[in-house]
């Protein structure tokens, strides 16, 4: 039953007011949520989400909670405290923004980042139905339970506790539940469109927590991403007569095999990734390989490599790009001292004024890595909530990528990352979530917000 005042006793501990997770609501809205999994994959052009769909589910959880007039499925009792918005900056495709008010000016904690898309699922694939909920126990099945679907319903939950319990709080507590994470191709729809238009400013003034990693441990640092695709252009001929060609595929070889030792040296193990506990440090990789085709007694005349680059959030990826473009422009002037493999193998054929010739590019955009300020009483609350809540707390890096949180840091906003869903189903077939880790991952935000309102008393 939600309350019609605030709780009698601010003092108590918030847990003491709002309680657990409720299994029985998180796994009915979960339900309604991945029943609308299949529309809100995000794989353009043939997949466009329409996030509009969750985002409904959403809404009717809490605008019966909120200060909106006539807000859907309001009846007896409807009304609350919370502040409702709804942001579309495209057609079906919009962002819910949710402010559970404080009594203290200034005073936010924001969860941010739980976003309402999802990767493509191939039910042939998996050994059940992505595209409704699964229940067996503690596990939750299907696509989006992890990511990041499972954490939608998780902070909706939050947040709807909070509007039934009506606890005084200083702090303002809000959540940003976003569209269009999943895919780059398209910007200005989703969180960074709310940037963009200061929708979120007032949230720079308390730590933001982007709710999408997962196993329950503070992810302190990601890597940036850069794709490339390195072709060698070369010239086609007839193996018996290989003195007469120039094989492309030994080229594209031999000159990648230079680039990447080159920037092994440029961009070496930094020094704060041990402080950061990065798996890896920055790596360049190539991941896929083609040609043009033609027969086993054909030298190729072209290939073409592609790959990407991790980079630990130390170094620049603009100045990776800059250093990549030199090492190919220092091949192509000098492209004689290149190995070369065997007695007839060469890269120029004087007599004819050929020359063997490499081409860089970087398709799609340059993703930045995050190192979040461990100097942060963000990152403090978060660390004692962890280990009060989980048992350990143990901050990892990887060079995985999450788009947008980099900007957002460069913004101003102080950026921690965390989530509870399962890291190894992450994008991958079967993905599931287990409840009992949605469990502590609410207690977890129910320490940070109770951690934040102490400070306050505190300092008074």
């Amino acid at each position: 039953m939600a309350s019609s005042s605030p709780s009698p006793c601010p003092s108590s501990p918030l847990k003491d007011v709002i309680g657990d997770l409720d299994r029985g609501a998180f796994v009915s809205l979960l339900s309604k949520l991945i029943g609308e999994s299949r529309y809100v994959q995000n794989n353009p052009p043939d997949l466009v989400p329409q996030e509009d769909r969750v985002a409904r589910h959403v809404l009717d959880a809490l605008l019966p909670l909120s200060t909106t007039p006539s807000g859907a499925g309001a009846g007896a009792g409807a009304g609350g405290p919370l502040i409702v918005s709804h942001v579309s900056y495209a057609e079906g495709r919009g962002n819910v923004i949710v402010e559970y008010p404080g009594t203290v000016p200034g005073r936010v904690v924001s969860f941010v980042g739980m976003h309402m898309d999802v990767v493509t699922a191939d039910p042939r694939d998996w050994v059940f139905d992505p595209f409704s909920l699964g229940v067996e126990g503690d596990e939750l099945r299907g696509r989006g339970t992890t990511d990041c679907l499972g954490h939608v319903a998780l902070v909706t939950e939050l947040m709807r506790r909070l509007g039934e319990t009506k606890p005084k709080l200083k702090h303002s507590v809000v959540a940003v539940f976003i569209a269009n994470e999943e895919n780059s191709s398209v910007v200005g729809i989703g969180v960074d469109g709310l940037v963009k238009n200061g929708l979120l400013d007032k949230l720079k003034a308390g730590p933001l927590f982007w709710i999408d990693t997962a196993d329950k441990q503070p992810c302190i640092g990601t890597g940036g991403m850069i794709p490339w695709t390195l072709k060698a252009t070369g010239k086609l001929f007839h193996s018996g007569l290989a003195h007469k060609a120039i094989n492309a595929m030994e080229l594209e070889m031999e000159a990648l095999k230079v680039i990447q030792t080159r920037f092994y040296k440029d961009f070496p193990p930094h020094p704060k990734e041990t402080v950061y506990k990065f798996a890896t440090p920055s790596t360049m990789k190539p991941t896929k390989w083609s040609y043009p085709g033609g027969g086993i007694n054909q030298i190729p005349g072209e290939c073409t490599i592609s790959g990407d680059i991790r980079l630990t959030p130390f170094y620049s990826p603009t100045d990776v790009v800059k250093k990549l473009r030199e090492y190919v422009d220092d091949i192509n002037a000098n492209i004689e001292k290149l190995d070369t493999r065997g007695p007839v193998s060469k890269y120029v054929l004087p007599d004819e004024n050929i020359r063997g010739r490499l081409e860089i590019n970087f398709d799609g955009d340059l993703m930045s890595g995050i190192a979040c300020n461990l100097d942060s009483r963000g990152f403090q609350v978060l660390c004692k909530a962890t280990k009060e809540v989980v048992g350990h707390v143990e901050p990892y890096s990887i060079t995985g990528s999450l788009p947008l949180i980099r900007e957002l840091q460069d913004e101003g906003f102080d950026v921690q990352t965390t989530g509870y869903g399962i890291m190894n189903t992450y994008h991958a077939k079967n993905e599931h979530c287990l409840f009992s880790d949605m469990c502590q991952g609410f207690q977890v935000f129910v320490s940070i917000i109770s951690q934040l309102e102490e400070d306050i008393n505190r300092q008074n």
